[in-house]
């Protein structure tokens, strides 16, 4: 199974949307911990709901079981933690969690992104969800759009 991740961030509105609908992306599965921030801009939750529908005739989905905990991006992000322990932390949380099994292969019945503000996916989270589902179900395939 493919699957794609995006990041909004460092971009501008056009240039994401044509890589998703180049991609042939229809579901977005948003996996960040706040999707209304102001500073999101065309990343909003209800902003992205509209451009996914009337862009790429795709739909929209936030998955707060795959996005990290406040604590875990404050001590990253705010308090200049380390990525490895960011990521063992985030790993751990995910199988405290086990999404592997809340959240079934159906999330991903056509073609899905994921999404996260970072503008690679090195440092993000999405790429650890794609490699801890990948580690349990198998067959899966990240691209990085």
């Amino acid at each position: 199974m493919e699957i794609y991740t995006i990041g909004f961030t460092q971009t501008t509105a056009g240039d994401f949307f044509e890589r998703l609908n180049q991609a042939g992306v229809r579901r977005l599965v948003d996996v960040r911990l706040n999707n209304v921030s102001q500073l999101a801009g065309f990343a909003k939750r209800d902003d992205l709901r509209y451009f996914l529908k009337a862009l790429c005739q795709g739909e929209y989905a936030h998955e707060p079981l795959l996005a990290p905990t406040k604590a875990m991006l404050d001590a990253y992000k705010k308090q200049k933690g380390s990525w490895q322990l960011y990521e063992q932390l985030f790993l751990q949380l995910l199988a405290d969690r086990q999404v592997e099994v809340a959240v079934g292969p159906e999330l991903f019945d056509v073609p899905t992104v994921l999404l996260c503000s970072e503008p690679t996916a090195e440092h993000c989270h999405r790429r650890l969800v794609l490699e801890y589902l990948r580690d349990k179900w198998g067959h899966i395939e990240m691209v990085h759009l």
